[in-house]
């Protein structure tokens, strides 16, 4: 609660930005992508609001992940006093990181979720799959944050580090074009990108009505799950250094 009403507290419309800012960038994305650049996606037929909806699930999904990877390697420094005065459960911090993202993308999704109604956009029973998707997705996010979290004690320059990545998956996600866009023997390295995989099924579910690809689905959760261990393994095991270092 702290992180969601601290981000907006001092502003006029406080807690009303949330709402805001996605309808504002929503009606952006649509303007520029529709009307002045007359993106399509793919070969389909999509008209130019269509695209827009496209482009900003995409945005939902990917902004989950570079928020809450972004902020990771500041987590413990932003919080010294939990460090050296107090004896505080340091590992839940980057999972109030991950509340304060995760309640963002939701007002991102009700946004989107209202537009697709005004534009007449069919709702799908494939919509229920969405949290089973998130789940792994989640999990993946999380084993990188205590990961970083912890280098980022040691190595101050990882922040500078992680923000050039997030600029450089961004582009190598299927958020401004269609995975199928790209030549097939490209394809499947561009799946080892952790967010092409999400980013893809949660458009099928929420946009077309496909079902998820389980098969994907199941090893995307394997790879996720050792991702959170070690994460975790390797956050327990450096975190008795902290103090020394800050």
């Amino acid at each position: 609660m702290r992180e969601v009403i601290g981000r907006y507290r001092g502003s006029f419309l406080g807690l009303l930005w949330s709402f805001v800012n996605p309808v504002l960038m929503l009606a952006i994305y649509t303007f520029v992508f529709g009307f002045v650049f007359k993106a399509r996606w793919g070969q389909g037929d999509i008209d130019q609001y269509q695209f827009a909806l496209v482009l900003f699930t995409g945005l939902i999904i990917f902004n989950l992940f570079s928020e809450s990877i972004s902020r990771a390697p500041g987590l413990i420094l932003a919080n010294i006093n939990y460090v050296k005065k107090v004896v505080f459960p340091l590992e839940i911090l980057p999972w109030v990181a991950l509340g304060s993202n995760l309640f963002h993308a939701g007002i991102n999704l009700l946004v989107l979720l209202v537009f697709m109604l005004l534009l007449g956009q069919p709702f799908f029973w494939s919509m229920l799959y969405l949290p089973l998707i998130l789940l792994p997705f989640l999990l993946l996010i999380m084993g990188f944050s205590w990961l970083l979290a912890s280098i980022g004690v040691f190595i101050r320059d990882v922040g500078q580090f992680i923000g050039m990545m997030m600029t450089m998956l961004m582009f190598m996600s299927p958020i401004f074009y269609p995975l199928s866009a790209l030549p097939e023997t490209i394809q499947p390295y561009l799946l080892l990108n952790p967010v092409t995989l999400i980013v893809e099924q949660t458009r099928n579910i929420l946009l077309w009505g496909i079902e998820p690809n389980w098969q994907a689905l199941g090893i995307y959760s394997i790879f996720a799950f050792a991702i959170a261990w070690f994460g975790w393994f390797w956050f327990a095991k450096t975190r008795k250094g902290f103090a020394d270092v800050l």
